[in-house]
């Protein structure tokens, strides 16, 4: 049963943040618990209180915020994850996980996860096309990642092409399927 089971969400500095609170309404609807982290330049496009709000959770951005809900933000945050989620996701942020750059509260707790992580690209075409986001995201997938493809269409700063962040429902069905696996996994051992 996935009642109960616990997301946490990773946003980074993507116009695509906007849907984010979507994504908690619909996680949240599914009774699962949803954990934010965000990066600085995503509190540029959206803010921490409306994650909180839509989450109903602490929102954490700064990795040396003390906080009492957590001793250590990105080893609670890490190990209180039944699947990690990154939407949107840039390039940056996918280029720091795929060389072990742990230099903000986002990419240092990736590190420390043993959950699924799940990451949702939102970013310029020629950014998602170019061949070093292509090798990173290769070499993700090759240590277990799991990617949900962008979508083509016009993004925000007018291009058109592959890079806009997937539909909702695709990320929810990805989150979901992969619960559900680690769930039987689980019920089995």
């Amino acid at each position: 049963m996935l009642i109960g089971k616990t997301v946490v969400l990773g946003v980074t500095g993507s116009i695509a943040a906007w849907q984010t609170p979507e994504i908690i309404g619909r996680l949240r609807d599914l009774m699962l618990n949803v954990y934010c982290i965000m990066t600085k330049s995503a509190t540029e496009f959206i803010t921490p209180l409306t994650l909180q709000v839509s989450s109903q959770n602490p929102v954490a951005v700064d990795m040396f915020e003390r906080r009492k809900e957590w001793n250590i933000a990105h080893i609670a945050l890490a190990d209180i994850a039944d699947l990690f989620l990154i939407a949107p996701a840039t390039a940056n942020t996918i280029a720091k996980i795929a060389n072990g750059i742990g230099d903000d509260l986002l990419s240092t707790t990736v590190l420390a996860t043993e959950s699924p992580v799940v990451i949702a690209p939102a970013m310029n075409p020629n950014m998602y096309s170019n061949q070093i986001t292509q090798l990173n995201i290769e070499k993700l997938k090759e240590r277990g990642f799991h990617f949900i493809d962008p979508e083509y269409g016009k993004t925000a700063c007018g291009t058109e092409g592959v890079g806009r962040l997937a539909r909702i429902s695709v990320i929810i069905n990805k989150v979901m399927n992969l619960l559900e696996t680690q769930d039987k996994k689980e019920k089995k051992e």
